[in-house]
């Protein structure tokens, strides 16, 4: 592909095949994270978990918001997502954050916690990897970054305790930092 961004980023150090992938990975991971969040909301019952379903409802929105801002720089850059969904789902980066055999509110919340780790490492790696030389890309990628650093310490409040300093969205699935690169 011939387009002048991705002639930019090339010269500049990017191995455009490689980001490609890197961005395929954390869509498909943003996706899936999504449907499982789903799950694990549905399962947060009883006093305890109706106090986190909300938290677990900004976190599944906003995730669904990363998935739709990554693709359009898929495309962008010359890549497109896999016509399969098994196929996409497979190529996560993270493991698929399902409901525990287990399901009391301490396991889900260790889920959600260790799926929103996964993410802020890798959305630190693309940040890594385009730093200085995609701006397009490490914008994106910097405004979910601290969305996902959000996300993990809402969860990690919930299980330590610990303030985390962070609140609760105005409004659900606002995505404050994800938000300018959507088109609604």
């Amino acid at each position: 592909m011939a387009k002048k961004n991705v002639e930019i980023i090339e010269k500049a150090g990017v191995d455009v095949n490689k980001l490609i992938d890197m961005l395929i990975k954390a869509a498909a991971a943003e996706f899936v994270t999504y449907y499982y969040y789903t799950i694990l909301r549905a399962h947060a019952t009883g006093l305890e978990g109706e106090t986190i379903k909300e938290i677990i409802e900004d976190a599944r929105l906003e995730d669904r918001s990363h998935f739709e801002a990554i693709v359009p720089r898929i495309y962008e850059l010359g890549g497109e997502l896999p016509n399969d969904l098994v196929g996409f789902a497979r190529k996560a980066s993270c493991r698929e954050p399902k409901l525990p055999d287990n399901p009391t509110i301490k396991n889900i919340l260790e889920v959600l916690l260790e799926a929103e780790r996964c993410a802020v490492g890798i959305y630190s790696a693309i940040c890594n990897y385009t730093m200085g030389k995609d701006p397009r890309t490490y914008d994106l990628s910097l405004a979910i970054l601290h969305e996902e650093v959000e996300h993990e310490a809402w969860f990690e409040e919930l299980l330590t305790g610990k303030p985390s300093g962070h609140f609760r969205r105005r409004r659900p699935g606002e995505s404050p930092y994800t938000s300018k690169f959507l088109k609604t």
